[in-house]
């Protein structure tokens, strides 16, 4: 049934125009369900994604933020959207260039929103 679920929830960021690959993962690193098109360290990926999340949300309250929701990191080919999907899990999806990153955010945010709601 989890697996189910988690199956279901990477169908759906993977269908976001514009996602090229994307992984569930706990908030500790672990990979729960992933879709990538392309071969790399997943363990590390996964770990780094959590890292990443948890050292903005660290640098956010340091500086009074009320809440960080996502991280973007940028470069000429690809990105990395890494975004919060509740208490135990984020998403990290690897996004084409040129891609419109404001419009799937807002999709993936409505995916993680659900994400968080029922996991």
């Amino acid at each position: 049934m989890l697996k189910d679920k988690i199956a279901a929830f990477i169908e759906k960021i993977q269908a976001i125009d514009g996602v090229t690959a994307c992984a569930l993962v706990s908030r500790d690193g672990i990979i729960a369900g992933k879709h990538f098109d392309r071969e790399f360290n997943e363990p590390w990926f996964g770990a780094l994604a959590a890292t990443i999340l948890a050292s903005a949300e660290s640098a956010g309250n340091l500086i009074s933020m009320k809440s960080i929701s996502a991280v973007t990191i940028r470069a000429a080919n690809l990105s990395i959207l890494v975004m919060g999907a509740g208490e135990h899990f984020l998403v990290a999806a690897i996004l084409k260039s040129g891609a419109n990153q404001e419009d799937i955010s807002s999709h993936i945010g409505a995916v993680a929103a659900e994400i968080g709601r029922v996991m």
